[in-house]
């Protein structure tokens, strides 16, 4: 599951196996919200040949979640809505939906795991992301 926010200046997780492809990026820390540091490992792109690719994801040392970077989002040409119970996230050119997210617990997870393009129109529903 990845969690979607704000204030998150980068993507950044702490999976090595969800990553399609990867870089060294040693030496390099972030630093989070209360200012603890956490150490980039590696950085590189997320997804499948059945979702969009996610560039530019840093892999950062015995993080605990994954952080989705909606400004990073915006840059890459992405629109992000949000209502109540989910989020959508899709192409600004086009305006087709390309993820789903859900809100839970006070937050917005997506499960970059379940998308396809045969799910996507069950998600878009409001359905429960798995």
């Amino acid at each position: 599951m990845w969690y979607l926010d704000s204030g998150c200046s980068r993507h950044i997780i702490g999976e090595k196996s969800k990553f399609v492809s990867l870089k060294a990026k040693k030496g390099r820390y972030i630093i989070y919200g209360d200012n603890n540091k956490g150490k980039i490992l590696d950085i590189g792109n997320i997804g499948n040949s059945l979702t969009t690719l996610i560039e530019n994801v840093l892999f950062v040392d015995e993080l605990k979640h994954n952080l989705l970077s909606i400004n990073q989002l915006c840059d890459k040409g992405y629109k992000i809505a949000f209502n109540k119970d989910c989020l959508t996230i899709s192409v600004s050119i086009t305006n087709q939906i390309e993820f789903v997210g859900k809100w839970t617990g006070n937050t917005y997870m997506l499960n970059l795991d379940c998308v396809s393009s045969s799910y996507l129109t069950c998600l878009t529903r409001n359905d429960v992301i798995s």
